[in-house]
């Protein structure tokens, strides 16, 4: 079947979707992405990923092209005219398309392109690698300096998934000065004697949605938290391990730099967050 997608105020078929070989972000990766999970039909944690959006568009400066309620509208049109069940809607908004290729950017009356598409994934909420744990090895973090901002700036995120796969492993978590930052695509974690240790919110990792719900549920739990950096070596050491994406949702770690990590198999934090995450966005999703 072919998707319906959305361009700069019109649905369209994806074949028949184009965008100017002079937008920048095309030629100068200037722009701001958000992928939001669908379960059951509906939108999880939309409102975050709004807020989060206009965020990163404040930080480069960049005019948003749509209202809220109406980015709503189109999230559930894409949702309706494509039968998404379970999936994911990935959105784009760059600087737009100037006469030519200028690093300055454009004047400012020109308008920002905007893009959104889904994509089907059916048993998203099920996936078995929830139930094996995934394996990481650890590579530099050679990334730009501002990573709370959203951007499509993912070349050397791609490259430390193909390092990842290089070695026969699922993902790559980045390392920066001795300390973890995040994984490729995702916020990592250990947990070590019941507490849960992320990395603290900076400029140095991206402010996951994902992220700030699963804190605020362990924090209902009862469960410890405790944000700071933390050392492979740490990691290796540590009872259990996991990320959190909106993709992924809570996703155990059962290697790092093949040490095992735990007894090598899913801990009862990661698995308990992520019964916890799925049941509680569900109740609230739109």
């Amino acid at each position: 079947m072919t998707r319906t997608v959305y361009v700069n105020g019109k649905y369209l078929p994806e074949n028949e979707a184009t965008v100017s070989i002079f937008d920048r972000g095309f030629l100068f990766a200037d722009g701001v992405y958000e992928v939001t999970s669908v379960l059951d039909g509906k939108l999880i944690d939309f409102d975050g990923h709004a807020r989060r959006l206009a965020r990163s568009l404040g930080e480069l400066g960049m005019r948003n092209p749509i209202a809220t309620e109406d980015l709503l509208e189109v999230h559930r049109e894409l949702v309706r005219a494509n039968s998404i069940v379970e999936g994911l809607i990935y959105l784009q908004i760059t600087r737009g398309a100037a006469a030519d290729r200028d690093f300055a950017y454009p004047c400012e009356d020109t308008p920002p392109t905007i893009v959104l598409f889904t994509q089907n994934k059916p048993g998203l909420a099920d996936s078995p690698m929830a139930k094996t744990g995934i394996k990481v090895i650890s590579i530099e973090d050679q990334r730009w300096a501002r990573r709370d901002i959203k951007t499509v700036q993912l070349l050397y995120p791609s490259m430390g998934k193909m390092m990842a796969k290089a070695a026969g492993c699922d993902d790559a978590w980045m390392v920066e000065d001795g300390a973890v930052t995040e994984g490729t695509s995702n916020n990592a974690y250990i947990v070590k004697g019941g507490k849960i240790i992320t990395r603290h919110l900076s400029n140095d990792i991206l402010h996951g949605i994902t992220r700030a719900a699963v804190l605020r549920f362990a924090r209902e739990a009862q469960m410890e938290v405790e944000e700071r950096a933390f050392t492979v070596a740490e990691a290796q050491d540590a009872d259990e391990a996991f990320f959190t994406s909106a993709s992924a949702f809570v996703m155990p770690v059962v290697e790092l730099d093949g040490a095992a990590i735990g007894t090598g198999a899913p801990g009862p934090v990661a698995t308990r967050l992520r019964e916890i995450y799925l049941d509680e966005s569900r109740q609230v999703a739109i």
